[in-house]
């Protein structure tokens, strides 16, 4: 085994399963991203949230009907303990497993394992207001928490706290899977697609598994995570229409825009792949992460996005010249794209200015944990057609972010090498190289 602990397994992406904005499943998706469609409009699943115009990037083809009419059939009696984030992590996976063409009978599930990212989920605000409720003094009209164990908790439902645990999707996933391999969950926002994939990546190359369901699920649409996000976040606010309201990179981008979004890659050893005649397409070649913060814990989102390229980088034995395309993180904030512009110029110095970046939050929004294997996704598919694809919206350069930003047309994908990029306002980055044949 090489001193990287790599040995000779070499990890390929054989699966893709796709719950996005802008379409369920790889067609879909592909379809829209090369018609230049975003996904981007007014909210339907809740009449009212605390973001600018009740706009984001939401999965309208994804209803209570159809998860159990279509997406999650044969699942549909666990559907009660699922909120609607574990339901398209679930669902991505069943795609996932399609698309490969797996026969999981005639595998070895004790080396199937699952490795998957989450947020932080919440619980519709209905469902605790008798509990919350039952807690107010009737006096003074204020919640006494020591009336919370004896009297509220007795009118959630039984089985309420299964529903939002970030640890579920990987739960369920492997239970569908018959996973009995290694499994894990990572929440780390939007840092965690990442991370899983190169977590999985890891467990093949150490020889614990053959098959990995590797991705991540997220959603910021929900009462609470809207205001979270209204309060916290630098959201856009414009009086266009809402398919240009996020704008990556660009000099004239007011915020980014919440969205949900979940994808799942089977990921397997590339000797397992071939001698089933798999789709391969693409080869996980290295994967990093970084946290910084400084003595004040204030989030240092330039130096982790950094850091975590450069460990990607030399992980995957390459140089910033070895990468065709970088798949930015890029949420259309005004800080944020500056200090992810300013961390790959740290990393590909002059090169910056050649090297073609994109980001699908352009047509998606930031679902946060749901983003990474999206991205990447995109990527590998924009591989299969000869392109790397553009980023709506571009349409001014920002002198703050020197970057050659993809616009307009597909670019054709010369070098298929992409580093896949993500990062938290928290100062969580990670990131992922994968190439195509």
């Amino acid at each position: 085994m090489s001193e990287t602990g790599k040995g000779d397994r070499r990890v390929v992406v054989t699966g893709i399963g796709i719950l996005s904005p802008i379409g369920i499943g790889c067609d879909a998706f592909w379809q829209s991203i090369a018609e230049g469609r975003s996904g981007i409009a007014r909210i339907e699943q809740i009449a009212h949230t605390a973001v600018p115009g009740n706009i984001a990037g939401e999965i309208k083809e994804f209803t209570e009907s159809t998860a159990r009419k279509t997406y999650l059939k044969a699942q549909r009696k666990s559907l009660k303990v699922m909120c609607r984030e574990i339901q398209l992590g679930v669902a991505s996976a069943v795609l996932a497993l399609e698309s490969s063409g797996l026969e999981l009978q005639q595998i070895d599930r004790t080396r199937l394992g699952v490795d998957f990212g989450a947020n932080q989920m919440f619980s519709p605000v209905e469902t605790l207001k008798e509990a919350c409720r039952a807690c107010v003094d009737e006096q003074t009209g204020r919640f006494v928490y020591e009336k919370w164990g004896p009297e509220g908790m007795p009118r959630l439902e039984p089985l309420w706290l299964l529903k939002y645990l970030p640890n579920m999707p990987a739960c369920h996933i492997a239970i569908m899977a018959d996973a009995q391999g290694p499994s894990n969950s990572l929440t780390h926002a939007e840092a965690s697609g990442n991370l899983a994939m190169g977590e999985a990546a890891r467990v093949i190359q150490r020889g614990c598994a053959d098959v990995m369901i590797a991705g991540s699920t997220g959603a910021w649409i929900h009462e609470v995570k809207c205001l979270h996000s209204a309060l916290w976040d630098d959201l856009a606010d414009s009086q266009e229409p809402p398919e240009r309201w996020c704008r990556p990179f660009d000099k004239n981008r007011t915020g980014q825009v919440v969205g949900e979004a979940a994808c799942s890659l089977i990921f397997e050893e590339e000797s397992h792949a071939r001698s089933r005649g798999a789709t391969i397409y693409g080869t996980v070649l290295g994967s990093g992460g970084s946290c910084v913060r400084d003595r004040d814990v204030v989030p240092k989102v330039r130096q982790a996005l950094a850091n975590a390229m450069r460990m990607a980088l030399e992980d995957a034995g390459l140089s910033p010249a070895d990468i065709g395309h970088i798949h930015a993180h890029g949420t259309g904030s005004r800080r944020g794209d500056r200090d992810e512009a300013l961390a790959i110029r740290d990393v590909f110095g002059a090169r910056a200015d050649q090297i073609p970046v994109t980001s699908l939050k352009s047509y998606t929004g930031n679902s946060g944990a749901g983003c990474g294997p999206l991205e990447l996704a995109a990527s590998l598919l924009g591989f299969q057609h000869g392109v790397v694809p553009p980023t709506l919206n571009f349409e001014e350069p920002d002198p703050e972010c020197p970057l050659a930003v993809v616009t307009g047309a597909p670019q054709p994908a010369t070098t298929k090498t992409v580093l896949n990029v993500n990062v938290t306002q928290l100062g969580q980055a990670s990131a992922l190289v994968v190439a195509a044949e």
